[in-house]
């Protein structure tokens, strides 16, 4: 944890922060109360803001180190740390310490808070730890990158699923007074990527650690490996078995817009169903000749590498990009094109029947009639939802804003089920 006199001497870089405070049921908190603070000197008030009526605050600008300490191993730290307390009328308040936050990347913190008379033990205090390329973790205990089909209790499903959610245990796999959290499986992604990488790094590094996070999650999802074996969990935050999961942190929104671009994606090798356990290390205080290393996906990155070459480059030319058969919890699959000014039809109306419900919830968007046809009014209430959720404002659907729009759906209906 950092000092004021080093965020004086040493910050002379930018990054930037932007809070999202929500329900637990993803309904956005208007007017929630952010103070904002260094991790290191927490009685300096750096901002005092509320959020709007989607729940967003301010985009913050802030001090920190400079690019070059996340671009080669250093004993600098290469982010700053900040920390912020937040409130609102009739809810818990929370504070959440050591934020991340990079230089030239944007930080985004989502809050959730409880009402004051949910029941349950409340979490009023998260404290971020140190990133894996930067502090001390265990080394990943190796394991086949294929799993026998013949060993009793793995194999259980036909086909590869991307599942709504992961079930992860934040501890060792024996450990049984470690919390189990249900996490979107793209939040847990890009909860993953952003404690294991750093954003600054070039895009198709970034593409290829988050096919690797994606793929090594997928084998655990479709083997049920730990099921299995007895225990009630997809997953787990150790960095021994499987990867570093850090409840209630803070995730970087160029790793977020990869996530959400790839999502439905894995690594396959010739005649194998299962997703790869693609297994790596950082390659500097740990080594792994078999696997990929991130700093080495970063220099390769650097030298103009695309990401399946990079890929590649560590795992064997045999290693593919593939596509699961199907997501689950999406009330209606993307239509295999974009949704513009003139568009018609039945994909058109379960989108315009999704906007309308989420208007509901967010008054930033505006309702809309769903008809079928997609009009001015459709495409104002697009550019609303994507200039709420932080996506490029076009008045189109992609690929991208169409799943987004689905998991908002999802989450402020409620109508998907955790199993």
């Amino acid at each position: 944890m950092k000092n004021l006199h080093y965020l004086q001497q040493e910050a002379v870089d930018k990054g930037k922060l932007r809070v999202n405070v929500t329900t637990s049921q993803s309904i956005p908190i208007a007017d929630a109360k952010i103070t904002l603070t260094y991790t290191g000197n927490p009685s300096q008030i750096l901002e005092e803001v509320n959020t709007d009526a989607s729940g967003n605050s301010q985009v913050f600008t802030l001090d920190t180190p400079p690019l070059e300490y996340s671009m080669e191993p250093a004993r600098q730290q290469p982010y700053a740390e900040y920390t912020i307390n937040v409130s609102a009328s009739g809810y818990r308040p929370i504070n959440i310490s050591a934020i991340d936050v990079l230089p030239e990347e944007t930080a985004l913190q989502s809050v959730q808070l409880e009402e004051e008379d949910a029941p349950g033990n409340p979490i009023d205090n998260i404290v971020i730890p140190a990133h894996t390329l930067y502090g001390d973790y265990p080394p990943k205990i190796p394991e086949s990158e294929v799993k026998p089909v013949t060993e009793t209790g793995e194999i259980v499903l036909s086909r590869v699923v991307i599942p709504e959610y992961v079930v992860v245990h934040d501890g060792v796999p024996t450990d049984p007074t470690a919390n189990n959290y249900y996490v979107r499986y793209r939040d847990y992604i890009k909860n993953v990527a952003s404690s294991e990488i750093y954003a600054t790094w070039p895009d198709a590094t970034l593409r290829a650690n988050i096919l690797a996070i994606m793929s090594f999650t997928m084998n655990r999802v479709y083997t049920e490996w730990y099921r299995g074996k007895g225990y009630d969990f997809t997953i787990t935050s150790s960095t021994a078995f499987d990867h570093k999961f850090v409840y209630g942190r803070n995730v970087f929104e160029n790793i977020s817009r990869v996530v959400d671009e790839l999502f439905e994606n894995y690594l396959s090798r010739p005649n194998v169903t299962q997703p790869i356990l693609t297994q790596y290390c950082d390659g500097q205080k740990v080594t792994c000749p078999e696997w990929m290393t991130q700093w080495g996906s970063k220099y390769l990155g650097d030298q103009n590498y695309s990401a399946i070459e990079i890929l590649r480059e560590f795992y064997g030319n045999d290693m593919y990009i593939n596509t699961a058969e199907a997501i689950s919890g999406i009330p209606a699959s993307w239509p295999g094109y974009n949704l513009g000014i003139g568009a018609t039809g039945a994909k058109v109306r379960q989108m315009q029947e999704q906007l309308q419900r989420i208007a509901l919830s967010y008054p930033a968007i505006p309702e809309i009639t769903p008809d079928g046809i997609y009009g001015e009014q459709t495409r104002r209430a697009v550019e609303a939802f994507q200039s709420v959720f932080g996506l490029p404002v076009t008045g189109i659907v992609d690929y991208r804003t169409w799943y987004q729009i689905s998991a908002i759906y999802v989450a402020v209906t409620r109508i998907a089920e955790l199993v």
